[in-house]
């Protein structure tokens, strides 16, 4: 396994991280627990998950996905081996039922005590906020549309202020963002520069992959001069960058099987590129999956890559993908086909 370390901090993280969102609904407890057996074994020290998981978001099941995690603390009291990071719910009504979401301090209060109940723990590395309370471009949008009803009042000092609180406490160490753009990121990383005494958002979840390379516009170079880390999620697309729907093939218990709505990588462009992809990848005895991975390790602004799996197997696949190494011939052939189709999923 590599390494690297949270920025501004000493902690250490590895360069694969477990994501769970579909433990509690696609997979048991069972199989989550021997897929964070299993991680663990190789080195992956970084889990990733949220108090909307597990994923499509529901009243019968969001928080699963924390309490899955917890029991297994419990069973193994291995909590010291885990880098552990999690999510506060922003407004939206896949979220309403879990409380009143957003981030007032009574919510970021409720949710960060929620959480810390439900994963048996006393503190939570990294806190992040899921996404933006106003209305900006994320989940699918490529543009920011202006909207004059967004009525949206600058909280950000408020946010910063009770995150702060929280870290006194020893609840949280650290905190970042998720599904954020430039001018957010830069809006809450001037507010820790201001007020030095708030804590500085380190890292930003953002989707990135072979079709949606998206945060290589503006968002990478803040990472760069910011030194604020990706976390990157959706390497693989929702699965479409392992090539298993190619072909129109619609395997069953896949995503898009199981959720026809999750199309955001499945359009004729995307469908297009990752052809191509395929191709390159057949052309040099690579699996798509494993190059489509080893891609987004390769990057300079990457702190690490959120994969998840349904199965041992795609697990396994999924953390291997660390070990292999591109060769120029193959980054010059995912260039071109970048070039030719760019970025083809919003």
């Amino acid at each position: 396994m590599e390494f690297t370390t949270l920025p501004h901090t000493d902690i250490k993280v590895s360069k694969i991280c477990l994501g769970t969102m579909t433990w509690g609904n696609q997979n048991t407890e069972a199989e989550a627990y021997e897929q964070m057996n299993y991680a663990l074994d190789k080195g992956v020290n970084f889990f990733d998950t949220a108090e909307l998981y597990s994923i499509p978001a529901s009243a019968d099941r969001h928080s699963n996905t924390e309490k899955i995690i917890g029991n297994w603390f419990q069973k193994n009291s291995n909590r010291d081996k885990v880098v552990l990071a999690s999510k506060i719910a922003g407004k939206a009504d896949m979220s309403k039922f879990i409380r009143t979401t957003g981030f007032s301090k009574e919510a970021l209060i409720d949710a960060v005590n929620g959480s810390l109940e439900r994963l048996q723990t006393d503190y939570i590395d990294l806190y992040q906020l899921h996404w933006p309370e106003r209305k900006t471009n994320f989940f699918g949008q490529r543009g920011y549309v202006y909207d004059s009803s967004d009525f949206w009042e600058d909280n950000i000092h408020q946010v910063l202020e009770t995150l702060s609180d929280l870290v006194q406490e020893g609840k949280i160490r650290q905190v970042g963002l998720s599904n954020e753009t430039p001018w957010g990121t830069m809006r809450f990383l001037e507010e820790s520069k201001v007020h030095i005494k708030l804590p500085r958002m380190i890292t930003v979840q953002n989707s990135y992959n072979l079709i949606n390379r998206d945060y290589e516009t503006g968002m990478a170079e803040i990472s760069h001069r910011e030194k604020i880390g990706l976390l990157a999620y959706s390497p693989l697309g929702f699965g479409v960058l392992s090539g298993k729907y190619l072909g129109n093939r619609l395997p069953d218990n896949s995503r898009l099987k199981l959720f026809p709505n999750y199309k955001r990588y499945a359009g004729t462009k995307a469908v297009e590129a990752t052809e191509k992809y395929y191709k390159l990848a057949q052309e040099h005895d690579l699996s798509l999956t494993q190059m489509a991975l080893a891609f987004v390790n390769t990057r300079p602004f990457l702190t690490s890559n959120i994969i998840g799996a349904t199965t041992m197997k795609q697990l396994e696949e999924n953390i291997g993908s660390i070990e292999v190494v591109l060769s120029d011939e193959v980054l010059a052939g995912i260039a071109a086909i970048h070039s030719e189709i760019p970025n083809p999923a919003p």
